[in-house]
């Protein structure tokens, strides 16, 4: 092939290892900042340049044939190692500049990113954020995000993880509630009480809990418990607390503003919740030899603006 010849082939294979990490044309197209439209049309003109189908389409995903498997494993490394050298050059210029793609946490990201977003654009203007706030576990690499915010015991180890803070869980309840059903004094007593439960995949549900007395080993105990309300977001299931509706197990950056208003009363203070919230918050990254420095500045900005945690 030409020179003219190569250059938009080039331009397609690379889109071609995009769309086998997204397995999305609408996926690759937010990637590479093109429409879904030209993303199945470069396909389709790369499809005719090999001379065999290389995508796998269904009414549910896109994937690749063998040839397109094939493809993509001879040169997806090399595509990433340009991408990776382009930007260690790029970052030579001195000011930081690029996209940067984020996800974190509804709660956190309102209550305590968000706030600190605009100090961070004007320090770095040449810097572009996207945010995206969710509470499901997202797949960095198959989404196209540069970081996400997780509270988590251990973070991957196929990924570059940063410790932002310290966070904890905390039972929580409103006067009104206590006021007609009294508070536990052992977590067993939560098996007969009203508890709004975050929505997990299993349909079984159960909190558990440990207790240090002196030197002994931490006592550990497991209750199944069952409410009125489930939710996949802590700041609903913190309304509901602060309607009474219930005992609510929350992250301290919910329950925080409830606990300081004293809205919120900490129910079994002496016993610490296990194995459902992690206990540190982390910037985390699928792993690579090169942290692009737009990144490593949010990462910074992060790591000063928690560095506090949230305590009460």
């Amino acid at each position: 092939m030409s020179a003219h010849q190569i250059a938009p082939v080039l331009a397609d294979l690379h889109l071609l290892t995009v769309l086998a990490e997204t397995r999305s044309f609408t996926q690759a197209a937010r990637r590479l900042g093109v429409s879904k439209a030209s993303v199945s049309g470069r396909v389709a003109d790369l499809e005719r340049a090999a001379g065999v189908p290389l995508v796998r389409r269904t009414t549910r995903s896109v994937g690749l044939t063998e040839a397109g498997q094939q493809l993509v494993a001879d040169i997806q490394a090399s595509f990433t190692r340009i991408e990776q050298s382009f930007a260690s050059v790029r970052d030579l210029a001195g000011t930081p500049r690029g996209l940067v793609r984020v996800t974190a946490p509804v709660a956190l990201g309102r209550q305590h990113v968000a706030p600190t977003l605009p100090a961070f654009l004007r320090r770095y203007p040449e810097i572009r954020l996207e945010i995206e706030l969710s509470d499901r576990f997202v797949n960095l690499a198959q989404e196209g995000f540069d970081l996400a915010i997780r509270h988590t015991q251990a973070p991957p180890e196929t990924h570059v993880a940063w410790p932002l803070c310290c966070t904890r869980s905390l039972l929580v309840a409103h006067a009104d509630y206590l006021a007609r059903r009294p508070a536990p004094q052992q977590p067993a007593e939560l098996a007969a009480h009203d508890c709004l439960l975050y929505l997990r995949d299993s349909g079984a549900q159960s909190w558990s809990f440990e207790r240090q007395l002196g030197r002994r080993p931490a006592e550990r105990v497991s209750v199944p418990v069952s409410g009125p309300l489930k939710a996949n977001n802590s700041e609903v299931l913190r309304e509901a607390v602060l309607g009474g509706l219930g005992i609510g197990l929350l992250p301290d950056f919910s329950a925080l503003s409830g606990l300081r208003s004293g809205q919120l009363r900490q129910l079994l203070p002496e016993w610490r919740p296990v194995g459902f919230f992690g206990e540190r918050l982390f910037a985390i990254r699928p792993w690579s030899a090169q942290v692009p420095r737009a990144v490593q500045c949010f990462v910074d900005h992060l790591r000063g603006a928690l560095a506090g945690g949230f305590g009460q």
